[in-house]
């Protein structure tokens, strides 16, 4: 029999943090839950915690030219658009309808919508820049729904928190699971027709494709590639900022279909550099706190 490990007191203390903080930010008047949330902002950016200093060698790579006071300034204005991400989604299901696809202005749009009304689905590889639940919900709300991978959270009570959240809003949740199922569960989305969303700017396999970003070697999943080969559903990337009370979502022309673990690779380095273009864009809207660069990765990861 499996024995289920138990949940540390810093799980079960994260479970219960996103808990208030969705009661609260939810219920409460809109401008006292921004004021909220970037006095929470506001502190961790002064403690420069682990995940601020690695937010700040992330940003270091799209603003090279940076000086130290002006990156701690755009870690500072990251800081408060990765927290402004956190109160849109506590407040997203409460939302209308049409408040949630006004607030989206897209560029590019047609040849997504082009492909994926040919009927075999479609694919987005998009970075953790802006608000990626408010891009799917519009999606859901406008002829097509949402498949996406979650990464398997602990505690449980916590992982189920983010998949009730994703099911509110239309979205299809498939746990990353190691076993690779996952795949194939997304592949049997795109046979349904649907529009299957993956985050492709961190690798959480530890297997992932060494490309360049922001003009650095980096770890990217291979999986929206590979997808697209296996099934023939148009592939496209997209990067995500702010602008204003919007949120505006800019479309690339889909990736062309390569053969072979060279084409894999060909094609994700073409996701890479739409991003790098978009991030170099609006740098404190990429909100990764993780290390994604091979320099910055542990020697047994690399």
């Amino acid at each position: 029999m499996t024995q289920t490990r138990p949940v540390a007191p810093r799980e079960r203390l994260a479970d219960q943090a996103f808990g208030l903080g969705w009661a609260i930010t939810r219920h409460a008047p809109e401008p006292a839950a921004t004021r909220l949330l970037e006095g929470a902002a506001d502190r961790l950016w002064k403690r420069r915690g682990p995940g601020v200093q690695q937010l700040e060698a992330n940003l270091r790579r799209a603003v090279p030219g940076h000086s130290e006071a002006e990156l701690r300034l755009l870690s500072h204005a990251a800081m408060r658009s990765y927290f402004r991400y956190w109160h849109e989604a506590f407040r997203l299901p409460s939302w209308s309808r049409r408040r949630i696809v006004d607030m989206v202005v897209t560029n590019n749009e047609a040849p997504l919508r082009d492909g994926f009304g040919a009927g075999r689905g479609a694919i987005i590889a998009l970075p953790h820049m802006g608000n990626w639940d408010l891009a799917g919900a519009w999606a859901c709300l406008t002829g097509m729904p949402v498949s996406t991978v979650a990464e398997v959270l602990r505690p449980e009570s916590l992982f189920n928190r983010f998949v009730s959240y994703r099911e509110q809003l239309g979205m299809e949740v498939v746990p990353l699971a190691k076993d690779g199922n996952a795949l194939a569960r997304l592949k049997r989305s795109l046979d349904a027709g649907r529009l299957v969303c993956l985050l492709t700017d961190r690798d959480l396999s530890s297997s992932g494709l060494e490309v360049e970003l922001l003009g650095e070697p980096a770890r990217l999943p291979g999986g929206p590639a590979v997808l697209a080969r296996m099934t023939g559903a148009p592939i496209v990337a997209l990067s995500l900022t702010y602008r204003g009370p919007l949120l505006h979502l800019d479309f690339s022309d889909p990736v062309a279909v390569r053969p072979g673990r060279a084409g894999v690779v060909r094609m994700t380095q073409e996701i890479a550099d739409f991003f790098s273009a978009g991030i170099r864009g609006a740098p404190a809207d990429w909100h990764m706190l993780q290390r994604v660069f091979t320099a910055d990765l542990e020697p047994g990861v690399r």
